[in-house]
């Protein structure tokens, strides 16, 4: 991905080193201790809805789909613009049958499907927003899920989320350093995007995370391109 992209500051930071420290880190104290929603309960949410063919964007370490519950062999593809993402996510799942894709959720993705199921998790906070131009990733998920497929994942709230001190503090410190570009992420307006492209969503928040899942793609869901 070009440094000019828009979408470069939120996939940037996953170095090789990153990635490697990422578990104990980000899932371990960010998400458990800032963030305050336990890691098990984002794992519940993959065992929970992951189907056969699945489509897993931005897949971080792979933490998530090893946890997932899939049979060995299962065949799953993960799609994120950084390659060293693609690479640590691939050595770490070599159980199941893993295609890697390197491409940006927020342009028409380059897949045929139809997926069964996709994640966005951890995703939708990191694009850049506002949340009526993050619409068009998430239609272009939609695009390639089969008629009854779900979508599911989490997405850190911006300063309207359930914030506790330490955790605006770090809110605002990734949207400074262009980790994160959510302010303006309100539970409302993600589930008014989902429901653009999906007929039923179901949204809950926990701690600063607003926990999601959607079915059934609209047929008439239209794909944003963002340049």
């Amino acid at each position: 991905m070009e440094r000019d992209d828009p979408a470069y500051g939120g996939q940037s930071e996953y170095t090789p080193f990153f990635l490697r420290i990422y578990d104990p880190v980000v899932l371990g104290f960010f998400t458990r201790v800032v963030w305050r929603c336990p890691t098990s309960r984002l794992v519940e949410g993959y065992r929970r809805h992951v189907r056969p063919l699945h489509l897993d964007v931005g897949p971080g370490t792979g933490y998530f789909l090893e946890r997932a519950g899939l049979p060995a062999g299962s065949r799953v593809t993960i799609l994120d613009p950084n390659v060293h993402v693609l690479d640590h996510a691939s050595r770490r799942l070599q159980r199941l049958d893993v295609t890697a894709v390197e491409a940006d959720v927020c342009k028409p993705l380059p897949l045929d499907g139809p997926f069964d199921s996709a994640a966005l998790n951890g995703v939708i906070h990191c694009l850049p927003g506002p949340l009526s131009r993050k619409a068009g990733a998430v239609a272009n998920v939609a695009a390639v899920l089969a008629p009854t497929g779900v979508l599911f994942g989490a997405s850190i709230l911006g300063t309207s989320g359930r914030h506790t001190w330490l955790s605006r503090r770090a809110l605002y410190a990734n949207n400074r350093r262009g980790i994160f570009d959510n302010l303006g992420d309100t539970p409302e307006g993600l589930g008014e995007i989902l429901e653009a492209s999906f007929e039923r969503v179901e949204l809950e928040t926990i701690g600063s995370f607003a926990i999601f899942a959607a079915t059934n793609p609209r047929t008439n869901s239209s794909i944003v391109t963002t340049r």
